[in-house]
């Protein structure tokens, strides 16, 4: 088993795993979850007093 054998071989696996990811991501399943984190930056922070020390 030549170097060029384990190179080849783990083309394959990292090109997989990419592919694994991509159909991941667009997967209909997590489409909800998705855009819930694309609102996230609009949301409102909740509000607080930024007045206060530490020792109150």
């Amino acid at each position: 088993m030549s170097f060029t054998f384990f190179q080849s071989i783990w083309t394959i696996v990292v090109m997989i795993t990419f592919l694994g990811i991509v159909v991941w991501a667009f997967s209909s399943k997590r489409k909800a979850a998705f855009d819930e984190a694309a609102r996230l930056p609009f949301e409102e922070d909740p509000k607080t007093d930024n007045n206060k020390t530490a020792s109150e």
